[in-house]
Order: structure tokens, then C-alpha cells, then sequence
């Protein structure tokens, strides 16, 4: 096929070149999201937002409803332009509204910001991952797709250092921080505009199958797996979501008092998350069983969640809480999320899917954090075993459905496709 003798001409060089700029949109998805944390804290002070105000950020920023919206919009164009287009050309609007946050002077500027900051990283989120599955070469997604995760933690461990080093400097260390993101975006902007089409899709839009239409994904195969994509990611989603109540209370319980040790130990589990998805996800998810690999990411995250339900909160316990969630984390439901979502369904209908997939989850999100507060208020054993059932239904989801995509390419995935009808 035309499409493979393309991506044949591209050097390994050029493969991880793309995979890189393409996963950077992981990066300033979830350095956006530590980056908007950190700086709410010191706005509610200067600006004396009220508790309910800075809730509604939180619904409405990159972490939520405005990422959903952006994904569900960005999805649909990038089937129809182009995933080229629309990764490039959203970095812009995600500068626009950084700049916002970077020069805000008012509250309506810090709304706006994080508006149309959320909105363009959804955009950006299934333009790139359909571009990464469908530059990697076969037998190589999963490794290329485990980059774009090992930058979606590196992004909250940037933030939070260059957060704690710039303290001192108040408000003015969070444009900083901010900056970054925003120099980030406009270098993305020029990079990515020298990079190639998918050749995957430009061979789609040339052939004589007819679109299928965006309905199709509510039907037979493709709503069977879209329901439980969303429903593996969704409830994992859930727990991370929620999971942001745990550290500031096992922080002060267990004794790391200060500023420093905080970010240290933060940073530190996002370390141990990188380092599993290189060990095992990287190395594994393209050679081995993907169904037992994701079984026993749900199983070892299960375990850690449920220390923090059936025992006192100690030093070890809360220790071995943070590695477990962590390490099992790496090769588990976000890391499949990204492969899966992007091998299930056809090319002119991937990021659609994607799209709706991810705007369905982080929409819940921002839904459910309005309920946050009353969960927290049950009490924190109550808690844990709420989230240690979140995790248990996202791994029963995941075990019953899991695909075998393990070494197939994704013209065998769509030959048996349409086999199965």
C-alpha cells in the first residue's frame, strides 16, 4: 500500500522526532492542569474568589469539561481537514489563552484563560494519538504511544520544581511557570508545521470507500467498543480525579510538612509512573498478551488503593500506597486508553472516536467534581473505598473487553473488521 511504502521512507529518527512533538500535547495537557492548581491558590487570595468560584474553574478548565468540548469538536475535524491542521494550528489558540492566564489582571481573564486553554488541548489530544499510531511503525505503537505518557507525567513533575523554586516569588513565579507552557506552544506551532500528514489518512481520503458516517460509531462493534473505552478510562478517571484529596492529607498525616518534602514525594511517584511505562509498557504492550498486562495494572492498583481503606495511614503504608498506584499506573488503563482508542476503530473515523471517547470521560469529570466535596466529607476510610471501587470496576471493564492488538498492524485490525462486520 501506498501508505506503507510511505511511512517506510521515514528514518527512525524521524519516527521518534514525530512521536515527540505529537506526544508534547500529553505534556502541556497535564502541566496546564498542575500549573492552573498551583496558581488558583495564590489568585484566591488576591483576587478573595470564593470557594464555589474556584470549583467552577476546576469543572471548566483543561482538567474537565473545556477539554472534553475541545476533543469532541477537535476529533470530528481532524477526520474531515486533517490531524496535521488541527495539531498545529490549536497550538496557537492554546498560546492565546495562556497568555491570558500569564497577563491575568482580573478574574474574567483567569476564566477566559483556562476556557480556551482546555479547549485547544482537547483538540489536541486525539489529533496527536491518532497521529502516533498511525506514523509508528507496526509493532511499534505501543512504544511510541508509552512516550506520549512518560511526557504526560513529565509535565506535572516541571511544573511542580519550577513551582517550588519560584515560592518566593509569589504570583509572578506562577506567570513564570506559565510562560513556559505558553514558549512551549508557539515552538510546537513552528515545529509541527514541518512535519508530515499521516499518510494513513491521506490514503483514506483518496480511496473510493465511502465516509462512514459519525452514527456508526453508535452502532455494533464500534459503540461496543466505545462503551467500554469509555467505561475502563471513565471510572480510572474517577479515581485520579478524585485522588488529588489523598496526597495533601497523607502529606500532612505522615509528616512531610513542608513545602519542599510535598513536591519531593509528588514528583517522586510521578517519577516511578515514567519509569514503569518505559520498563513495562514500552517493552511490553507490543509483544505481550495486552489483557494480562492490563489485569494486573488493575490488580496491583486495586491493592494500593485498598491499604488506605483496611489499615492506619503510617509512613510505609502511605509509601507503599504511592508505588503501588504509581508503578501499576504506568502500563494500566491511561496508557491502553491512548493504544486502544486509537487501534479500534477506522481511520476516518479514529479521531472522531477518540474525540467523543475522551470528551465523554473528562466531561464526567468535571460532572463529578461538583460531588467531590461531599464525598470528602464521608471521611477519608469511606473515601478510599470509593476510589478502591472505582478502580475495581475500571479493571473488571478492562478484563472482559480487552482486545488482543498485541504485533497486528492496523490494516490487519481493520481487515478484521470488517470480517466480523
Amino acid at each position: 500500500m501506498a501508505s506503507t511504502s510511505a511511512r517506510q521512507t521515514m528514518s527512525t529518527r524521524e519516527h521518534w522526532r514525530n512521536t515527540v512533538l505529537a506526544g508534547l500535547a500529553n505534556y502541556i495537557d497535564a502541566g496546564s492542569i498542575v500549573a492552573g492548581s498551583v496558581a488558583l491558590a495564590l489568585w484566591k487570595d488576591i483576587y478573595h474568589l470564593s470557594d464555589s468560584f474556584i470549583g467552577l474553574i476546576g469543572a471548566f478548565s483543561a482538567n474537565a469539561i473545556s477539554a472534553g468540548v475541545g476533543a469532541l469538536i477537535g476529533g470530528w475535524l481532524c477526520d474531515r481537514v486533517g490531524r496535521k491542521k488541527i495539531y498545529q494550528w490549536d497550538m496557537l489558540i492554546y498560546a492565546c489563552g495562556m497568555a491570558l492566564l500569564v497577563f491575568a489582571v482580573h478574574p474574567w481573564m483567569i476564566v477566559t484563560g483556562f476556557v480556551i486553554v482546555g479547549l485547544a488541548v482537547g483538540a489536541d489530544i486525539p489529533a496527536s494519538w491518532s497521529l502516533i499510531a498511525e506514523q509508528a511503525p507496526d509493532g511499534e505503537r505501543g512504544k511510541h504511544s508509552g512516550v506520549a505518557q512518560i511526557l504526560w507525567y513529565l509535565g506535572p513533575v516541571v511544573v511542580l520544581l519550577m513551582s517550588l523554586a519560584l515560592t518566593d516569588f509569589g504570583i509572578l513565579g506562577a506567570r513564570i511557570v506559565f510562560a513556559h507552557l505558553l514558549i512551549i506552544a508557539l515552538g510546537l506551532t513552528l515545529l509541527r508545521s514541518k512535519m508530515r500528514e499521516s499518510e494513513r489518512w491521506e490514503d483514506a481520503q483518496k480511496s473510493d470507500e465511502k465516509r462512514p458516517a459519525m452514527s456508526s460509531l453508535l452502532k455494533g462493534r464500534n459503540l461496543a467498543a466505545l462503551a467500554a473505552l469509555v467505561g475502563m478510562y471513565g471510572f480510572w478517571n474517577l479515581w485520579a480525579g478524585t485522588n488529588g484529596f489523598f496526597f495533601p492529607y497523607i502529606l500532612r498525616t505522615v509528616g512531610a510538612a513542608t513545602q519542599a518534602q510535598s513536591v519531593a514525594i509528588q514528583a517522586l511517584s510521578f517519577f516511578t509512573g515514567m519509569v514503569s511505562i518505559w520498563l513495562i509498557f514500552m517493552r511490553l504492550s507490543d509483544r505481550v498478551n495486552q489483557r494480562l498486562l492490563f489485569i494486573l495494572s488493575a490488580v496491583i492498583q486495586v491493592g494500593g488503593m485498598a491499604l488506605l481503606a483496611l489499615f492506619p495511614l503510617t509512613l510505609p503504608i502511605a509509601i507503599l500506597h504511592v508505588f503501588l498506584l504509581q508503578f501499576g499506573g504506568g502500563f494500566g488503563a491511561q496508557s491502553f486508553f491512548q493504544l486502544w482508542s486509537a487501534e479500534m476503530f477506522p481511520t476516518l473515523l479514529r479521531s472522531t472516536a477518540q474525540g467523543l471517547a475522551f470528551a465523554i470521560v473528562r466531561i464526567g469529570l468535571g460532572i463529578f467534581s461538583f460531588f467531590v466535596p461531599f464525598l470528602t466529607s464521608t471521611g477519608f476510610t469511606n473515601l478510599a473505598w470509593i476510589l478502591t471501587g472505582f478502580l475495581a470496576i475500571s479493571g473488571v471493564i478492562g478484563a472482559l473487553w480487552a482486545p488482543r492488538n498485541e504485533g497486528k498492524s492496523l490494516e490487519q485490525l481493520d481487515a478484521e473488521r470488517q470480517i466480523s462486520g
